[in-house]
């Protein structure tokens, strides 16, 4: 019997690109836009990148630690890129990216980075494999095994792994 063979996908088919407008209704009390708000951007497109490449529904397994470096501010425009860095057996590692920029001002700083793990599953919420990825820049293959050291950190706190 032939073994089923993977078929692999390239980095650059998963960058999904989204662009939020920072309303009234997303900040505290600041100005500043919610950390809870930007989770949830963050979450919506890394579920799409992630949904991208594997071509099926994904949900969300893990999201690594989310650093705050910079407040954005009523009226920014927020970027988030979102690509797969790693894909494993059924899940898969998506980086993203997200930008703040004031065209008022015509500033643009990186306020965040965030790692998410996204799962693969079919019609009955099971999970299934996913398509290899195939980094191709030094960029994408420095996220490529960047990501197994990110995995491998994960798996060791988990409280099954003992």
């Amino acid at each position: 019997m032939e073994e089923k063979q993977r078929r692999s996908k390239k980095v650059g088919e998963s960058i999904v690109t989204m662009t939020e407008l920072v309303l009234p209704h997303h900040t505290n009390q600041l100005g500043n836009l919610l950390g809870g708000q930007l989770m949830h951007w963050i979450d919506i497109c890394a579920a799409l990148s992630s949904a991208k490449h594997s071509q099926r529904v994904c949900v969300t397994a893990s999201v690594d630690r989310i650093d705050f470096h910079h407040p954005i501010k009523l009226g920014n425009v927020v970027t988030l890129t979102a690509s797969v860095n790693r894909a494993f057996k059924t899940s898969m590692e998506v980086g993203v990216k997200v930008f703040a920029e004031s065209f008022t001002q015509g500033t643009k700083i990186h306020t965040n980075t965030a790692y998410l793990t996204f799962v693969s599953v079919d019609e009955n919420n099971k999970p299934v494999e996913t398509f290899e990825i195939l980094p191709e820049t030094v960029d994408e293959k420095r996220r490529f095994e960047d990501a197994l050291k990110r995995r491998k950190a994960r798996l060791e706190k988990r409280p099954d792994a003992d």
